[in-house]
């Protein structure tokens, strides 16, 4: 798989797991890591020396903030919502700037 359609796969899977965390993020936990431990063997298999410049500084700055949300430990509804927005934010973006690559 290029690594177009991965950073497709990526967004996609960052859209989905922001709508599970905003819509009931305690019942679908289980879903949502899935989704996370698949993101994280998408981004692992990106070929980092064929982004384009411009796209590899967003795909880096992603990177960074990414693994901080990973890691992040929700505790209100407040932050829930936010780390979920967080993701489907990233996922437009990686969708929108893909075409850089």
């Amino acid at each position: 798989m290029k690594n177009k359609a991965k950073i497709l796969d990526i967004a996609m899977n960052l859209n989905r797991v922001g709508n599970l965390a905003a819509d009931d993020y305690e019942k679908k936990k289980k879903r949502i890591d899935i989704f996370l431990q698949e993101t994280k063997e998408y981004i692992d298999s990106i070929d980092k020396s064929s982004l384009s410049k411009p796209f590899q500084k967003t795909f880096d700055k992603f990177l960074k903030e990414y693994l901080l949300l990973e890691k992040e430990n929700i505790k209100t509804h407040a932050q829930k919502l936010y780390w979920a927005e967080q993701m489907m934010t990233w996922g437009n973006i990686l969708t929108h700037r893909v075409k850089n690559i």
